[in-house]
């Protein structure tokens, strides 16, 4: 098995790999090349998701939380922290979800404006079929580029940054 720890580089040898003065610029290269996979990859995400009726990528996290909080359902600021969405969107996003069916929201009952989102019987298996969008475009589009085990090694690194 090889050692995940023998594809990173020093901050010397990345600053001379990619011809950098300074080795923080290291960071930069970072933030804007995971812009750029974004970028690549979500036209063709958003465009098969449309075709299901799916207006927005993030209805696949929304309906994801609502399944697994079952019966209960899940609050709305709890959606709203894992999500990492300014409260503003995540309510229009909902508001469009509700009035396609796909979930319900209702008052929590406690003291305040607190909501509760729950998966609407439309919703069910929804997240299925987006997951299997998902899937196919991103397998597709990285899986010639990267060995699982560096995927892996990838995805090791990147968890580093919002743990």
């Amino acid at each position: 098995m090889t050692d995940p720890t023998d594809l990173v580089l020093t901050a010397e040898e990345g600053a001379a790999f990619f011809g950098d003065d300074d080795s923080s610029i290291a960071y930069n290269r970072v933030y804007f090349a995971l812009q750029r996979i974004q970028r690549t990859l979500m036209p063709e995400i958003e465009k098969s998701l449309r075709a299901l009726g799916i207006q927005d990528p993030i209805w696949y996290e929304i309906l994801e939380a609502a399944e697994q909080a079952g019966p209960e359902g899940v609050r709305m600021l709890a959606l709203q922290k894992r999500l990492f969405v300014p409260q503003y969107a995540l309510s229009r996003h909902v508001s469009r979800m509700v009035k396609a069916g796909l979930i319900e929201r209702e008052a929590s009952g406690d003291a305040g404006r607190a909501q509760i989102v729950r998966l609407a019987p439309a919703g069910t298996g929804i997240a299925d079929g987006i997951w299997a969008v998902y899937v196919e475009k991103i397998q597709s589009a990285l899986g010639p580029r990267l060995q699982p085990g560096e995927a892996y090694t990838v995805l090791r690194m990147l968890n580093r940054l919002y743990d």
